[in-house]
């Protein structure tokens, strides 16, 4: 899909490309920080209101599924942490896959980047939109599951609804994210409220320490790996503000800021949720339901329990929004590193957006839907992500010891990353041993994107045919999506294929 190696191409892109963020014309300019980009709201997601059944469930008992999720908080902290230091040391926007590709070069770049479009996001987004689905049709089927074309066709209807708003404006995108927050802490903070109303009437038995720590059944390494694995789907998006690096104010005060601020505050917004679920619900209860707040809601609101299907539909919603557009924005940056088709790297002529970027999220994650059941959707995600942390942080050790007298702004303990990394290699390990179809099948669909590497990125001379194949899948996406390259001078565009080149000469 080139006609050189990526490095040299990327550093030639450098040189003549002005680089484009989507819905940002060229010559403006935006800056973030943590407190305008709401760095906490981006950890607390719909997550919340998925992942609580999946952790009691995995973990036993009441009293050890609060301490899973305590101490993923703490694992989510030092993950950060060292994410800091890569974040000032790389300044570069993209995350994981800026650092790795730094680091250990275009193959786990490719790798990191190969399971987050094809597995991560598309995996994050079906979860979410199912979770979506259910709460809007739980209230018409209180006895009973929604029926399942039902939850797939209200949860592709919405996926597509959302492609539609990203693909014409991003300003109503974000607009759209915005508004639909509000809803996300609605809820939370109502679930929170009347829990804690409940436990001071007196009404904890199932928090009780003689009755929390009584396990429903014994518990083993495995399953305790899987409750980790199902609670780090809610805390996902720790990592949201190293994806914009290069737009934060003052990264080296900022990001150590964001990440004391933000990550004990998520951990103690989610403890005391869950305290709240248990406060008016027993273990049996809430495994019994297939939508916890609604449930949750029923009891305790009576006839205002209509608002509990209704905020957490509305942040849902927006979690759909938000992963989209993320998720699009990756896609983009992948391609115009020369890692994806060329075409995925091209916004729309007058809105700026990356319209064939998203059209590939979206289609993923509508496949997805159609094969999947949640919780096993979560433990599929997670697993991926967490392999994505442990290479990252592996290769923050790694660059110390490449690159010693590096400029470091942000320099962690380096207890931080092997206590990480220690945690990692168990908890990947469990998981795998009690999961091997779930998670085996994830290493499997990120392995096979090493021939697609080899073939698409790093075979430079490839025959005539497949260059003009690219060049007119290239011209028909542009007809079809009204796309061009983010640059200021057509004249400026890079040649795709190897005959345009030699035109040019």
């Amino acid at each position: 899909e080139q006609t050189e190696p990526a490095s040299d191409r990327s550093r030639r892109e450098t040189e003549q490309t002005q680089r484009v963020t989507p819905g940002i014309k060229p010559g403006q300019t935006e800056r973030v920080t943590p407190e305008n980009g709401l760095f906490g709201c981006n950890i607390i997601g719909s997550g919340i209101f998925i992942s609580p059944k999946g952790v009691l469930e995995h973990a036993g008992s009441v009293g050890f599924s609060l301490i899973v999720w305590v101490l993923g908080g703490g694992i989510c902290a030092l993950g950060s942490l060292c994410y800091a230091e890569l974040g000032v040391t790389i300044p570069k926007s993209g995350g994981d896959y800026s650092y790795v590709t730094e680091i250990f070069g275009g193959l786990v770049g490719f790798l990191l980047l190969w399971s987050a479009v094809w597995i991560m996001y598309p995996t994050t987004l079906a979860v979410i939109a199912l979770t979506f689905s259910n709460y809007v049709l739980q209230p018409a089927f209180p006895n009973c599951l929604p029926p399942y074309i039902a939850t797939r066709l209200l949860s592709t209807i919405c996926i597509l609804l959302l492609t539609w708003v990203n693909c014409s404006s991003v300003r109503w995108a974000t607009r759209i994210q915005d508004f639909f927050t509000i809803g996300k802490l609605l809820a939370l903070v109502l679930i929170i409220v009347v829990g804690l109303v409940q436990i001071c009437k007196g009404h904890y038995d199932a928090l009780e320490p003689q009755t929390a720590f009584e396990f429903i059944r014994d518990p083993s390494v495995g399953q305790i790996a899987l409750a980790f694995l199902q609670a780090s789907f809610a805390f996902s998006g720790w990592n949201f503000l190293n994806y914009v690096t290069e737009e934060v104010v003052e990264p080296r005060k900022n990001l150590p800021r964001a990440i004391y601020i933000s990550i004990p505050l998520v951990t103690l917004v989610y403890t005391l949720t869950n305290i709240a679920y248990f406060s008016s619900m027993s273990p049996e209860e809430l495994l019994a339901s297939n939508a916890v707040a609604v449930t949750f809601g029923q009891k305790l609101l009576g006839m205002f329990s209509w608002v509990m299907p209704i905020s957490v539909a509305l942040s849902t919603f927006g979690g759909i929004n938000g992963y989209l557009f993320t998720s699009s924005r990756l896609c983009f940056s992948g391609a115009r590193e020369g890692h994806l088709p060329y075409l995925l790297a091209m916004i729309h002529l007058k809105n700026c957006t990356p319209i064939p970027a998203l059209l590939v999220c979206c289609t993923a994650t509508i496949v997805i839907l159609c094969i999947g059941e949640t919780h096993n959707l979560i433990n599929y995600v997670s697993f991926i992500n967490y392999l994505s942390y442990g290479v990252t942080i592996a290769g923050l050790l790694y660059y110390r010891w490449k690159k010693p007298k590096l400029v470091r702004p942000i320099k962690v303990n380096l207890l931080v990353p092997i206590s990480y990394l220690i945690f990692w290699a168990v908890l990947l390990g469990f998981s795998l041993y009690s999961e091997p179809v779930v998670c085996g099948m994830g290493l499997v669909i990120m392995l096979t994107g090493v021939p697609i590497y080899f073939i698409g990125v790093h075979w430079s001379e490839k025959p005539r045919w497949i260059y003009s194949a690219v060049e007119y899948v290239t011209y028909v996406g542009q007809k079809v999506c009204y796309v061009v390259f983010p640059q200021d001078d057509p004249s400026e565009i890079e040649p795709l294929t190897e005959k345009t080149e030699k035109s040019e000469l």
